[in-house]
């Protein structure tokens, strides 16, 4: 077996048509991932799980910084009670073919670039199980700038981490004893993550709520949608507030006189004007085509 393997993780995600590392992790862009900060638990959940992928959210975390919001490009790992044989195997296997230096946690913290989370299995493991501290988490934030860390298992020196603003860290529990007695089978593989997947490339949005992984060649429709509920959503209330429409109205599906009132609104008002790379085409024709032969939708 081979750790971080390129054709391995190609293999593994085959519907992600964009760029990737040199390594075959899939590169979302960095747009993507800017947008994505924006939008809410919610919103990425509803896409995922309407297109059967009803596994991608996991809740039961602590969190370093219980309200910032964390988006990267997920780098996986898979943890398992050491065993001497396999352990001693794979760790001379990783200094002496791979190059690679230290244990096996450092390994995969020396791969990061700007925008990686890392996403780790560590068996729920907590006491021995504290896949960093301080002086890791001062490494990840220096080489991810933005990213951070979930870790379904434990962490240690959660004083300093806390003093450490630009990431975040989910994690299961603290402890003071350092990492021990287990051994790393995968790289940059699947990787379960308590009722959740993870796939090297996914998008992570780390929440107040929980995290999410988001399928790279599903972020940006994910995002999309999101963008376009916010902005309905932005106008709804403005015409709520005026007494234009009623609650069901806006809640219920568009007739095209609504459709026109909102893309003249989001045609010149200020607050679409950050959502005005969006395009309405397919909705405009759906209305168009509910309102029966002759029906129009004015732009």
């Amino acid at each position: 077996m081979k750790f971080d393997h390129r054709d391995d993780i190609i293999q593994l995600t085959p519907l992600w048509e964009g760029e990737r590392f040199d390594n075959g992790r899939p590169r979302v862009s960095e747009d993507v991932l800017n947008r994505m900060r924006r939008i809410t638990l919610e919103e990425a959940w509803g896409p995922l799980w309407n297109r059967g992928y009803t596994y991608q959210f996991e809740g039961d975390f602590k969190m370093i910084h219980p309200n910032k919001t964390m988006v990267g490009r997920a780098v996986t790992a898979v943890m398992v009670p050491k065993r001497p044989d396999l352990h001693e195997t794979l760790l001379n296997y990783g200094h002496e073919q791979e190059g690679r230096r230290g244990f096996f946690n450092q390994w995969v913290i020396d791969t990061l670039v700007e925008d990686d989370v890392v996403v780790v299995d560590m068996f729920d493991k907590i006491h021995l199980g504290t896949y960093v501290g301080g002086n890791l988490s001062t490494a990840i934030s220096t080489r991810t700038k933005r990213g951070g860390a979930v870790v379904w298992g434990g962490i240690r020196d959660n004083q300093q981490i806390v003093e450490i603003d630009n990431i975040n860290v989910y994690y299961r529990g603290s402890d003071p004893t350092a990492i021990g007695d287990v051994t790393m089978v995968s790289m940059n593989g699947p990787t379960r993550i308590g009722k959740a997947i993870c796939m090297p490339g996914d998008v992570v949005l780390g929440t107040p709520s929980g995290v999410i992984f988001i399928p790279p060649h599903l972020a940006e429709l994910t995002v999309v949608q999101a963008e376009k509920s916010q902005v309905r959503d932005i106008f709804g209330f403005v015409r709520l507030k005026e007494g234009v429409y009623s609650t069901a109205q806006i809640d219920a599906a568009w007739d095209k006189d609504l459709w026109h009132d909102f893309k003249g609104w989001f045609d010149n008002d200020e607050a679409a004007e950050p959502y005005r790379h969006l395009n309405w085409d397919k909705e405009l024709e759906e209305a168009k085509e509910k309102s029966g032969p002759g029906g129009d939708v004015r732009l």
